[in-house]
Order: C-alpha cells, then sequence, then structure tokens
C-alpha cells in the first residue's frame, strides 16, 4: 500500500489514502521500535464507498 506513519505515545493518528480495490491487506511495523515489535501486524479493510455510505448511515439510525 505505501502508506507510513509514526506514532506518539499518548496521540491519535489518523491518515486517508484511496484504495482502488475491495479485499484485506495485511501489514507489520516498518520499524524496529523495541519490545514487541513484532507483534504489532496491521489489518485494512477496502469495501467499495457506497458499502461505507450504508454503513455510516445504518450507523447514525442505530
Amino acid at each position: 500500500l505505501g502508506v507510513k506513519v509514526d506514532g506518539t505515545p499518548g496521540r491519535l493518528n489518523q491518515t486517508n489514502f484511496l484504495m482502488n480495490r475491495p479485499g484485506l491487506f495485511y501489514g507489520q511495523c516498518s520499524e524496529i521500535c523495541g519490545a514487541n515489535h513484532s507483534f504489532m501486524p496491521i489489518v485494512i479493510e477496502s469495501i467499495p464507498v457506497n458499502n461505507f455510505i450504508k454503513w455510516i448511515t445504518n450507523s447514525a439510525n442505530s
């Protein structure tokens, strides 16, 4: 995916990017950052925009 965001303890991070196909994408922490580095898996689920809009609408109504 080519996305990298550095984290800072105690702060929330957010990033945006455009996916061109749906699916599950798996990644791993990209830096040796200390203890438990190898236990930082990443999963991104990409869905079509229409499905996301339906999910947002249903969440707002419940």
